[in-house]
């Protein structure tokens, strides 16, 4: 029997190739590395973008509610404040008028046969007026 002729070189030659094919390997996880994180950082660019035009009208409403006037147009429109000089007008009701009750509606109970409620007992039916299936 021939013995097979396996020498340093062939060796070598199994080493090599298994030394490639860890550095491929390497190469390959590196790749997906990278496109992961570059889709990360545009996702994160994106957010960043959104928080910068945020804080822009964020810092434009400060100035205006600290200007002398967001105080004027506050004071007249909700402070019911006057500069000297204005006249105010306040509306008032006429004497001896007293303000309309708003009525109060009356709900009048439904009536349901006892075969009704029987069978929605026993049965889980919505045959009772009003009543959904699964709910008294």
């Amino acid at each position: 029997m021939k013995r097979p002729n396996f020498s340093l070189k062939h060796a070598l030659i199994i080493v090599g190739v298994a030394i490639l094919a860890v550095l491929v390997m390497d190469f390959n996880s590196r790749v997906g590395d990278l496109r992961r994180q570059s889709a990360q950082k545009q996702v994160v660019s994106a957010e960043l973008a959104g928080q910068n035009q945020t804080q822009t009208v964020l810092q434009t409403q400060i100035a205006y509610a600290t200007s002398e006037a967001a105080v004027v147009e506050w004071a007249y429109n909700e402070g019911n404040l006057v500069r000297p000089g204005d006249n105010p007008v306040v509306p008032l009701a006429p004497e001896g008028s007293a303000p309309m009750p708003t009525p109060t509606p009356v709900t009048t109970p439904e009536r349901v046969s006892n075969l009704d409620v029987w069978l929605w007992l026993f049965f889980d039916e919505a045959g009772l007026p009003g009543a959904r299936a699964g709910t008294p």
